[in-house]
């Protein structure tokens, strides 16, 4: 397919749409490094544009779950207080990773600072089995 001079495709009109400043930032993604320091483990997350309040932490049946929630309105008025542009926002993103049981709510710590959520928690030493349990074939 010929096309003529200043024409995109289809093709080409979407995948250039997602790389427009407007849509930079609102990603639901919460990119995550998980590093292993001394007796921790640190989770590094990246939130930009987050606030610390936006953000919660919880640690339900084995699970630490993190959740944030952000909701912005870019309302810009002229001085007779017409609208000249009006931008709303509103994302929520979330992720989960399975910690155990041994993990316990005081052993972990938290801290939020320039888009940066850092998460320390301790390692446990799994419980060992003394006996051994076998399963019968039937």
């Amino acid at each position: 397919m010929k096309l003529l001079p200043g024409f995109a495709t289809f093709d080409d009109v979407f995948e250039n749409m997602f790389s427009d400043p407007f849509f930079k930032g609102t990603s639901t993604h919460m990119r995550t490094d998980v590093k292993e320091v001394d007796d921790n483990y640190v989770l590094d997350m990246e939130l930009p544009g987050f606030d610390k309040k936006d953000i919660s932490i919880e640690l339900k049946d084995g699970y630490l779950n993190i959740t944030a929630n952000k909701s912005t309105d870019g309302k810009e008025t002229d001085n007779q207080g017409n609208i000249i542009r009006q931008e709303r926002f509103t994302g929520t993103c979330s992720r989960s990773f399975y910690i155990g049981d041994e993990v316990k709510q005081e052993d972990i710590r938290a801290s939020y600072d320039n888009g940066e959520l850092k998460i320390t928690l301790p390692k446990k030493a799994p419980k060992e089995i003394t006996t051994n349990t076998y399963i019968p074939i039937e």
